[in-house]
């Protein structure tokens, strides 16, 4: 192994994380993950920063949850001073390339990645901005709705399969230019998909593996509006539940297609894997697959995400690479942990930055370590009219929103999170424990003034920019093509030989 190990990241969006209790389930049609969980750290108990793309995406590259990023929805600004992962590893003297989504919202469209290979699939602007000010308001232009779970089915292709088979041709390619060694620098490679994300549309012979699958069922079935909590409640509405009519058809197909939407992923990653083996890369890289948040699938009558539940809050994380055992990891961890994990395999000091970091290293967890750190989790976007938190630690969620009553579940009696013990005195000293360690981790006023403060801002910038000629600020990948392939100001034998790997054989 190099000094610096070469990292590839295989990011995926919206992988309901109950999924991969120990690795990919055992009825998902998966070999290439599962021959990886083989051979990886699997985090058993891995949560997103928050259950929101854009968010979620900023406190896995940064390490800072919302309330420290200001990225607390899907039209908020990563600005261009936080430090990322990429950052980090360029500085230390990497290499750093994205191919696909990463939802950076503003004109800086690389926060550290010397290249993008593609455009990203959502907008960079200000348009998603939710509204505070008009609580209930559903914005239906982009809101999420549930046409996307009536509208299941087949299809050979659609806007996502277009974006992710085009996000894995060009990481292949990156893969091969990067084997031929004319950059002697270690790599940091981020292949990000933007599938299994809905709308639930598959292609017929990934379908096909799950005609039969006994997991087509939510566990938990519907639960009445009038019976949800009051964020679910929100979410019913914010997601125009009352126009449509939801079939246990509707459901079995959904769900039969996001599974074979894994299986679509799965196809990809064998590929990329494969090539790093073949170009002879394999054991001198760290590889870790994540996914910036859940998928609640129809468990309780709820759909994506924008949830602390489990289906929408927890997320599959695995590591492997050089040294790195396969093992399960059982205590509760955070995608904000990738990026202090990243550095401390590369061997990068944050101690810099170390003040404004929310996650803490993995790695003495893959080496068999302990620890007792909790898992935080922020929303403030769409579907909440104000900000909520939830604090994981041991075996309990506890979940407050100031407009709400509190939640409290046993995950390890409850996982299905039915029974809510904050009511129930046997609890109360855990509750009150949990209580007190939000008020000392969070200003709960300050942050929902901070949401407000920036949503009307972007609301004013928003409408300003739409008015007379429009400047987009969507990344537009450009290739100088002058430079590829023969040209005449190169010599088309010294081309030829640098092109190849391996050489000599």
């Amino acid at each position: 192994m190099t000094k610096q190990p070469n990292i590839l990241i295989l990011m995926v969006d919206q992988l309901n994380g109950t999924l991969f209790p120990d690795g990919p389930a055992d009825f998902l049609h998966a070999p290439a993950l599962k021959a990886l969980a083989a051979r990886s750290a699997r985090f058993r108990n891995s949560y997103t920063g928050s259950p929101l793309c854009a968010p979620g995406r900023a406190a896995f590259m940064s390490g800072r949850l919302p309330s420290r990023t200001g990225v607390y929805d899907n039209a908020a600004e990563f600005t261009s001073d936080i430090p990322t992962y990429a950052h980090h590893l360029r500085r230390a003297g990497y290499y750093t390339c994205l191919s696909g989504k990463m939802h950076f919202v503003g004109p800086d469209q690389l926060h550290g990645f010397e290249e993008r290979l593609t455009t990203d699939i959502y907008p960079a602007d200000f348009g998603w901005t939710p509204d505070y000010r008009k609580p209930g308001e559903r914005i239906d232009w982009w809101y999420h709705n549930l046409g996307s779970v009536t509208g299941a089915g087949v299809a050979e292709i659609s806007n996502q399969m277009e974006y992710d088979d085009e996000v894995a041709f060009n990481a292949e390619q990156k893969l091969y230019q990067l084997s031929r060694g004319s950059d002697e620098r270690p790599w940091c490679l981020t292949v990000s998909f933007t599938h299994p994300h809905d709308p639930y549309v598959a292609r017929r012979k990934f379908w096909d593996l799950y005609e039969d699958c006994p997991e087509l069922e939510p566990r938990v079935g519907a639960v009445p509006f009038e019976d949800q909590d009051a964020h679910s409640q929100r979410l019913y509405l914010a997601n125009d539940y009352k126009n449509f009519d939801i079939t246990t058809e509707d459901v079995r197909r959904s769900r039969q297609a996001y599974y074979a939407n894994i299986s679509y992923l799965d196809d990809k990653i064998a590929t990329l894997l494969d090539t790093l083996k073949r170009c002879r890369m394999d054991e001198d890289t760290v590889v870790v697959f994540c996914s910036d948040h859940g998928d609640m699938l129809g468990e309780r009558g709820l759909w994506f995400k924008m949830s602390f539940f489990e289906g929408s809050a927890r997320v599959p994380m695995m590591i492997a690479g050089p040294g790195i055992e396969g093992r399960t990891v059982t205590a509760p961890v955070s995608t904000i942990d990738i990026t202090p994990t990243l550095a401390d395999i590369a061997g990068v000091d944050l101690s810099e930055v170390a003040p404004w970091t929310d996650g803490e290293s993995l790695k003495p967890l893959i080496e068999g370590g302990e620890r007792t750190s909790p898992v935080l989790i922020e929303y403030a976007a769409e579907g909440s009219y104000a900000p909520l938190i939830s604090i994981r630690r041991g075996r309990f969620k506890f979940n407050h929103c100031e407009l709400d009553p509190p939640q409290l579940f046993d995950l390890e009696a409850d996982p299905d999170e039915l029974t809510n013990l904050a009511t129930d005195p046997a609890h109360a000293e855990t509750l009150a424990a949990f209580e007190a360690e939000m008020r000392e981790r969070w200003d709960m006023a300050r942050f929902d003034r901070e949401v407000r403060d920036s949503q009307a801002r972007r609301w004013v910038v928003y409408e300003a920019l739409r008015n007379g000629s429009y400047y987009p600020w969507d990344f537009q990948p450009l290739q100088k093509a002058s430079e590829r392939y023969m040209r005449n100001h190169m010599d088309l034998n010294t081309l030829e030989e640098a092109a190849r790997f391996p050489r000599g054989e």
